[in-house]
């Protein structure tokens, strides 16, 4: 087991470079919070300018990656890569829940933890809501000296896993090779005692290692083979627990719960296999259109990562080239380089997906909200259609907006974040309510009291629960002067991977600029366009993390 941060050794002559240099782009880029200047990721890099240019040009059209003027971020997209791997693991879908469960059982914050080299990797978090907060990541690496999870994972270490950390050690002291912890010095003291005891006792324990304040027990849950698949750990802060009192009260709660994951592993059915994505096609599609700016072995080598996930959890080579739609030539040299930069294992003649994987972007984006993930789209569109457009999400009888691009007319529609409105009154209120039980729309209703807002507003009971029974066949709703005179709007809404409208966008507008039939012929094909993004982004992104509204 090779120390996590070794990137001395010398790629393999099979390798494929510009994935090598894709990988370090997406690597860089995620140690800096997901977004760098391009000159920055220039000197991070050692790459040319114009190497630098085609990478992320290739990223960006592959959705990876967005570029705003100077700048280049991390896009929702990219997550389906380490989505591929959770989903092939599956850990979370699994044990997430009991995690979860646990969290609100103990009122502390839940983990499950991977071993990655000489590190640690969340791969779940059930975190609590307080002002002073754990605030780690799913993606999130941390050295396993400093951690309650490092000490149980090391206690299976062979000799060469130890004489790779003791390697990592002597060059980074420090850790600051390790982005998400605080470098520190202390810590690492008596961590092969630390292991030993923490293999013999079944648990182990930090104690301000990674951070003074922070308090950490951890408990292993082992899959069918007696090996550790994982590790179950609650993390506190010294104002409600030390050590010992960390320890005595939630250690017994950890093992039980961890003896109920252990049986969810054992008993859970096989897994049927996901779908494949048979991306060769678009690779050369993309190719054949964007000619030198795209790199089309960048994308072909990182589409071998999303042949992985559930029920695909194990490869054989020929199983990767019918998945992606590659050569099995390609395919090969993408494998080799991926196995090389540790994204990939060989396991006899398949392959696995690695914890690394998490490293290209998972961190920064899984901690997100939907208004964030909402914006670009909502830029988009307020440029293609040349007015106003806005998020909202329904807050008991009202719509807040949480998110808002104006365009820039001398006569525009001014609403700043955090507005509310009466629902009832609004086309992004409509399409909220219209997607609610009818007795919860009824209860809203009748709470709203609705009341004229101009000579054109629909108050009566029934015809705005016919306005609502309309509005859900047709998808959108369109509102002419209701809530201000001179003011029309259009919107749809938003709706999360199990189908329920979660929040609604609208474009709006002075009445005088297009009829309501201009709106529905002209701006809502636009304005689905922009749902079906945000709604692709907000999917891939809530499969493993949660996303608040904002």
């Amino acid at each position: 087991m090779p120390p996590i941060h070794d990137t001395t050794a010398e790629a393999p002559p099979e390798a494929v470079t510009p994935l090598l240099r894709g990988v370090g782009v997406l690597r860089r880029l995620t140690d800096a919070g997901g977004r760098m200047p391009v000159g920055e990721l220039e000197r991070a890099t050692g790459l040319a300018r114009s190497t630098v240019d085609r990478v992320t040009g290739t990223l960006a059209r592959m959705g990876y990656v967005r570029i705003e003027g100077r700048d280049v971020l991390l896009a929702p997209r990219l997550l389906e890569v380490g989505n591929a791997y959770l989903a092939s693991v599956r850990l979370p879908d699994l044990l997430g829940g009991r995690a979860d469960a646990l969290a609100d059982e103990l009122d502390e914050s839940v983990s499950l933890a991977v071993p990655d080299g000489d590190g640690i990797r969340f791969v779940h978090q059930a975190t609590r809501r307080r002002a002073m907060s754990v605030s780690f990541r799913i993606g999130d690496l941390l050295p396993a000296e400093r951690t309650a999870p490092g000490a149980l994972f090391a206690s299976e270490w062979d000799a060469a896993a130890w004489a790779g950390w003791r390697e990592r050690r002597a060059a980074d002291p420090q850790g600051q090779s390790f982005p998400a912890a605080p470098a520190r010095t202390a810590g690492a003291v008596d961590f092969e005692e630390r292991a030993a005891e923490a293999g013999a006792s079944g648990w182990a324990l930090d104690d301000q290692l990674v951070e003074p304040g922070l308090v950490a027990v951890a408990v292993p849950v082992r899959g069918s083979d007696g090996r550790i698949a994982c590790a179950l750990s609650t993390v506190s802060h010294t104002s409600r627990h030390d050590a010992g009192s960390l320890r005595e009260a939630l250690l017994p709660r950890l093992r039980t719960a961890a003896a109920a994951m252990e049986r969810e592993l054992r008993e859970a059915p096989a897994a049927a296999p996901a779908a494949p994505t048979g991306l060769a096609g678009w690779t050369g599609a993309s190719k054949a259109e964007l000619g030198r700016g795209f790199v089309e072995s960048l994308a072909r080598g990182l589409t071998v990562l999303t042949a992985f996930g559930e029920g695909r959890a194990a490869l054989p080579l020929t199983a990767v080239a019918e998945a992606t739609g590659l050569a099995r030539a390609t395919a090969r040299r993408a494998l080799i380089t991926l196995e090389h930069l540790g994204c990939v294992r060989v396991d006899g003649r398949e392959f696995r997906l690695t914890p690394r994987v998490l490293s290209l972007g998972f961190a920064p984006l899984s901690r997100t909200t939907l208004t964030r993930i909402a914006q670009p789209h909502l830029a988009d569109l307020a440029e293609r259609v040349r007015e106003s457009t806005s998020l909202a999400v329904l807050v008991g009888t009202e719509v807040q907006y949480t998110g808002r691009i104006e365009t820039s007319r001398i006569m525009n529609v001014h609403i700043t974040l955090g507005t509310r409105f009466p629902a009832y009154a609004t086309s992004m209120g409509r399409v909220l309510l219209a997607d609610l039980p009818a007795d919860e729309r009824a209860a809203r209703l009748d709470a709203s009291a609705p009341r004229a807002l101009t000579p054109h507003t629909v108050t009566g009971r029934a015809e705005l629960g016919a306005l609502l029974d309309r509005v859900g066949r047709e998808g959108y709703a369109l509102v002419d002067e209701e809530l201000e005179e001179g003011l029309r709007s259009i919107a749809m809404p938003v709706r999360d991977r199990a189908g329920r409208a979660v929040a609604a966008v609208n474009v709006a507008l002075h009445a005088s600029r297009r009829s309501a039939e201009e709106c529905v012929r002209e701006v809502l094909p636009e304005l689905a366009a922009t749902i079906a993004g945000i709604e692709a982004d907000l999917h891939v992104t809530e499969r493993f993390a949660r996303v608040p509204a904002y």
